[in-house]
């Protein structure tokens, strides 16, 4: 059975750093597009159509993160534990959101970080930044 699980979601304050982890299973994770997304409080959209890419990785190793996340944010995974992190840094009042790990079958070049691309979805974790 094909599962994500994100953790490391919680409560910190501006500028602090916050690392999430997704743990898989059920699939072959080391030739996987994988990725982060975050739903904002208010979206406007329901549902995957709703959720904002954050950083993606392919199988070739391509990564693609969001402009609103540059130089901020770094995702990585571990091919050996089936395991993919984002760590946070310098965080900000705006990326407070619930976050998700997805991932697809297909080889994506580049990363692509429309949410319609990905099939599997954890059940997200909530960050929220605030003083």
């Amino acid at each position: 059975q094909l599962q994500l699980v994100e953790s490391g979601g919680g409560l910190v304050q501006p500028g602090d750093s916050l690392r999430l982890s997704c743990a898989t299973s059920g699939f072959d994770f080391d030739s996987w597009t994988i990725s982060w997304f975050r739903r904002a409080p208010g979206a406007e959209r329901e549902g995957v159509s709703g959720r904002e890419g954050v950083s993606c990785i392919n199988r070739k190793d391509g990564r693609r993160d969001a402009d609103s996340v540059k130089g901020r944010f770094t995702m990585s995974r571990d091919n050996a534990k089936n395991m993919m992190f984002l760590q946070m840094n310098s965080l900000k009042p705006e990326d407070t959101g619930v976050y998700y790990c997805a991932a697809t079958p297909i080889l994506l070049i580049p990363c692509d970080l429309r949410a319609t691309q990905y099939g599997y979805w954890g059940q997200g974790t909530q960050v929220t930044v605030s003083s």
